[in-house]
């Protein structure tokens, strides 16, 4: 039998791993990407060194030397304009009202003690004045001893009383006639004083001597509770016995003993007129030596004891005839 007539096909050996591979290499690599070349460096650049960048400053703005003007400029505030801060008012603020409660409690409270001295030394003597309470603090002395007016001469009251308050008898503690004429008269150039007998009172015995105007307006009211309180022979009393007549020498009867060597009972009338003219100033005025101008006045006021009527010292001495002090 014969074979059949099959196809014959030439077979070729199975190919290896290797050779599979080695048939493929060319297409895998085709499909690959270039790898870089490394850069070779020229002699030149092989000899420098590599340079790191450095860090530039920040330069700032050039400024210009002349600052162009505002139509309005603005001021800023130093520590020296600016205003306090509203936290150092709102602490500030309780502190002044706490300040202004306390000085107001003290004013009352000192005014109150004053109205209780008055009514008290209405019956009282005073022990001491603000005048000599000053001079005790500052270590100078002073003498006094208190008198009654029955042991004071009524030549003294006559002589004070025209010197000093010639309306006495007739004003409620202040005169309003003399305060005009004493304006008037500093308009020309002439001072004088304008205050009462009872207003001296109330400064020498709760004031200080410095003149102001809140003294003033402080020794008014005081002067008008004191009219109401005391009569008129009391005020000319307590006047006689705390006024100055010489550098620590208080009360018409030490100045009686240490100018004329005798008591205040005693004084006759040339001798109150020259203690009356001593008082406004009495560091410069000596009763027992008086120099001219005060032998002059002295003089003068003599004078007007002789030409007094009864009315201008009834109040204080009495008279025959009573007398208001509205007259």
């Amino acid at each position: 039998m014969s074979p059949r007539n099959y196809p014959v096909f030439d077979r070729a050996p199975l190919a290896s791993p290797v050779s599979l591979y080695q048939s493929r290499a060319p297409l895998l690599i085709d499909t690959l990407p270039p790898a870089p070349v490394p850069a070779v460096p020229t002699p030149l650049q092989s000899y420098q060194p590599a340079v790191t960048p450095a860090i530039q400053p920040r330069v700032a703005a050039p400024q210009p030397v002349f600052a162009p003007l505002r139509a309005d400029p603005v001021r800023r505030p130093t520590a020296l304009t600016a205003p306090p801060s509203p936290s150092r008012l709102s602490h500030l603020q309780p502190l002044a009202l706490k300040a202004a409660r306390y000085a107001a409690y003290a004013a009352a409270g000192w005014l109150a003690l004053i109205l209780v001295l008055i009514a008290a030394y209405r019956f009282i003597n005073p022990p001491v004045s603000s005048l000599m309470l000053q001079k005790r603090l500052t270590g100078n002395s002073f003498t006094q001893t208190w008198v009654p007016m029955d042991s004071i001469s009524p030549q003294v009251v006559r002589a004070v009383l025209l010197s000093e308050d010639g309306r006495f008898c007739q004003h409620w503690g202040v005169d309003f006639a003399a305060m005009q004429d004493a304006i008037e008269r500093a308009g020309d150039g002439i001072p004088r004083g304008a205050s009462t007998i009872s207003m001296q009172v109330t400064k020498n015995l709760f004031l200080w001597p410095s003149k102001s105007y809140i003294r003033k307006a402080i020794e008014i009211p005081l002067t008008y509770a004191i009219e109401a309180l005391w009569p008129k022979r009391r005020i000319m009393e307590v006047y006689l016995n705390i006024a100055e007549w010489g550098p620590g020498i208080f009360g018409v009867e030490a100045a009686s003993r240490a100018h004329f060597d005798k008591a205040a009972s005693r004084l006759n009338e040339r001798e109150a007129a020259q203690l009356a003219v001593a008082l406004p100033n009495p560091h410069a005025r000596d009763p027992g030596d008086p120099g001219p101008q005060t032998r002059r006045l002295a003089g003068d006021i003599q004078l007007r004891m002789r030409n007094a009527y009864n009315g201008q010292t009834a109040c204080v001495l009495g008279s025959r005839r009573a007398i208001t002090r509205a007259e």
